[in-house]
């Protein structure tokens, strides 16, 4: 029986820069490392050897730069270095920079149509509708967002954000598997850690729209409260009011639509947190609709008659999901350095079920 082919990942810089030596070495893999020499200038400053490569290799990361020195591929007179180690005039410095380990770790490409509202050579952004898992997982191995990427991209290397497992390659951030929206692809690994900075800054401009059970009493606010792995439920997040566990997060919101047994809010996240406005929201008493991990999938507010129930239940039918959308990205591009802002409107399912409860509760009023 023949196997799916299977693309191969590996977290490879390409470096561009005037060198006075570079070969190419085949690895046992068949996969190729660069190796170089630079020599340092006549009047060169003693500076600490990774920042004189940070400096001097356009495009790479310090990451990589100190896994490498770290795993002896930073040589000088033969000799492997240490970070700290001070250049010195007219020394060559000799790198063999290698694929990162893992190497054999695969995706199985998936042709796949993939909904992309822009790509250039550093990055793309790309809308993930409803129901379409980010990365492969436990019993998820395939049929995600990055065999579909597999697939698109062919054989080239797309970088592994610094602490994510190799099965998650060009994935900067994720969205829930049933939430849709917006998301941020890096297609370099210089792009990666730039994006990767920017949400480590909370500089990100994220929003989303949810619809919630109920209403704020203020049509704006800010939610904060510690998220933690919930001590009993493991697949739940929870607050931890008091900041003794979980991390920080911060969620501001905004009232679009008050329709009373339910509200369509804009949600901006501060802090990105696993589940952040799902588990904020329900915190305030405002779980989103038909969200089944936080108990929106039970009707949380309205009447006893059996119509209402009949009604929230085809809504339910209509939405099968929890009711949230990222809407907006807005981030500083990491080579031109110029702003960019992208929107998508509500999907379709999220779309028709809040025209239902705007005529509903309009309905309801012109009766009153």
């Amino acid at each position: 029986m023949t196997s799916k082919p299977r693309w191969f990942i590996k977290r490879v810089s390409k470096q561009s820069i005037s060198l006075q030596h570079m070969k190419e070495d085949h690895t046992e893999h068949g996969e190729q490392s660069n190796e170089m020499v630079i020599r340092t200038d006549p009047g060169q400053s003693p500076i600490r050897i990774d920042k004189f490569l940070l400096d001097r290799l356009e495009k790479v990361s310090r990451n990589k730069i100190q896994n490498g020195i770290k795993e002896g591929a930073v040589t000088i007179n033969g000799k492997a270095v240490k970070a700290n180690y001070k250049v010195r005039p007219n020394e060559d410095i000799h790198l063999a920079l290698p694929p990162s380990r893992g190497l054999g770790d695969r995706v199985i490409p998936e042709e796949m149509d993939l909904d992309i509202r822009y790509e250039d050579k550093d990055l793309m952004v790309i809308f993930k509708p409803p129901g379409l898992v980010v990365h492969p997982g436990i019993g998820n191995e395939t049929g995600t967002l990055v065999n579909g990427l597999a697939h698109y991209f062919k054989n080239m290397d797309l970088p592994v954000k610094e602490g994510n497992e190799l099965d998650r390659p060009g994935i900067v951030h994720r969205i829930d598997k049933n939430t849709s929206g917006l998301m941020l692809i890096a297609k370099t690994e210089f792009a990666m850690t730039e994006l990767a900075k920017q949400f480590f800054d909370h500089s990100i401009d994220r929003e989303y729209i949810a619809l919630i059970w109920g209403a704020f009493d203020d049509d704006k606010g800010t939610i904060e409260g510690n998220i933690g792995r919930h001590p009993k439920e493991r697949l739940q997040m929870t607050v931890f009011p008091d900041g003794d566990e979980g991390k920080h997060a911060v969620t501001h919101y905004e009232v679009l639509k008050d329709m009373y047994y339910v509200s369509l809010v804009k949600c901006k996240l501060e802090t990105g947190r696993t589940h952040q406005i799902r588990v904020h929201m329900k915190y305030k008493g405002h779980p989103l609709f038909n969200d089944e991990r936080y108990g929106g999938q039970f009707i949380k507010k309205g009447t006893v008659y059996a119509k209402y129930k009949q009604f929230v239940n085809n809504c339910f039918k209509l939405l099968p999901r929890q009711a949230l959308h990222a809407k907006s990205i807005g981030f500083v591009h990491p080579s031109t350095k110029e702003y960019m802002h992208f929107t998508a409107e509500l999907p379709s399912d999220f779309q028709e079920v809040v025209n239902k409860w705007h005529d509903y509760v309009s309905s309801k009023k012109a009766k009153m």
